[in-house]
């Protein structure tokens, strides 16, 4: 009896092939098992791996914005930056206290208010992860062509 099913399922996957236009080849290449592998590259756990150089940003001036409410981009690399609920990073510099000393820009006197307009005395928790707005600015070329233009206002 279970010869009888495995060559009626035989006869179907066979009847699905040929119905789908795959030949027999093809389809022993499409259940042939993935191999998948790791960020690590196949180095065992117990080793390290060596580090890959990483490109890192010059600093740049200030990017033009493209549209009226866009975020200013960050115009230096962020790599190792943290920010968790505990510390900010970017405060070191960006924080109203901080900035005539390292010459970065305050942060906007938005991110001071709540969502209900009250003022605060630091920044907001909606405004505190500053990459969630943010990113660092780059001379990458578009990787799909498009037919993006700024806002009249700011040509």
């Amino acid at each position: 009896m279970t010869t009888l099913l495995k060559t009626l399922a035989s006869a179907v996957m066979a009847a699905v092939l040929v119905a789908s236009g795959m030949n027999l080849a093809q389809a022993a290449d499409a259940a042939a098992p993935v191999k998948l592998e790791g960020l690590r590259g196949g180095t065992p756990i117990t080793q390290d791996n060596a580090p890959t150089p990483i490109k890192q940003e010059r600093d740049h001036g200030p990017a033009d914005r493209d549209f009226v409410q866009q975020p200013p981009l960050i115009p230096h690399t962020i790599q190792g930056y943290q920010i968790t609920k505990n510390y900010n990073k970017c405060m070191d510099c960006h924080a109203w206290q901080k900035t005539k000393e390292s010459g970065a820009t305050k942060v906007s006197v938005t991110h001071f208010k709540t969502r209900d307009g009250q003022e605060l005395d630091n920044i907001s928790p909606r405004r505190y992860f500053c990459t969630q707005c943010h990113v660092p600015q780059t001379d990458a070329k578009p990787l799909v062509g498009n037919t993006f233009q700024r806002a009249r206002g700011l040509q």
